[in-house]
């Protein structure tokens, strides 16, 4: 959207949305086991063919700059995944880890269809260590 061009009412709705998912996310990673994080991501089936995450990344990141609590790329990959799967979208999480000599840090990203769509900036120096749901062994 450029600075002339009026928010269209889906733009709103989007971000209303991306506030809800990454307000639940917030408290999903805050008080639920993580094994109900991870039962989370399996809800909705991966059946839509034509969905452009750019929106929602979009309005996931616009939501996390501008609500008042520190979200991390754990809550904004969940609000994604549970946005994209929502249509339809057969979205991945991934958990990825990264250990320099002193510390260890922990980073999640989404993809869809093998692309990434949030949280690949810093995806590239962490390994991999889990893809939620877990793809299929024919994948």
């Amino acid at each position: 959207m450029s600075p002339k061009t009026a928010p269209r009412l889906e733009d709103f709705a989007l971000f209303a949305e991306a506030c809800a998912a990454l307000t639940l996310a917030s408290l999903a990673v805050r008080f639920w086991p993580f094994r109900w994080i991870v039962a989370s991501t399996r809800i909705g089936a991966g059946r839509q063919t034509a969905l452009d995450p750019a929106p929602i990344a979009l309005a996931v990141r616009r939501a996390s700059r501008r609500l008042p609590w520190r979200i991390v790329c754990f809550q904004e990959g969940l609000a994604t995944h549970w946005m994209l799967r929502g249509r339809g979208g057969a979205a991945q999480l991934h958990y990825g880890v990264r250990s320099d000599a002193d510390r260890l840090s922990a980073h999640v990203w989404v993809s869809l269809w093998g692309q990434p769509v949030i949280g690949e900036e810093q995806a590239d120096p962490h390994r991999c260590v889990a893809t939620f749901p877990t793809p299929p062994l024919d994948a």
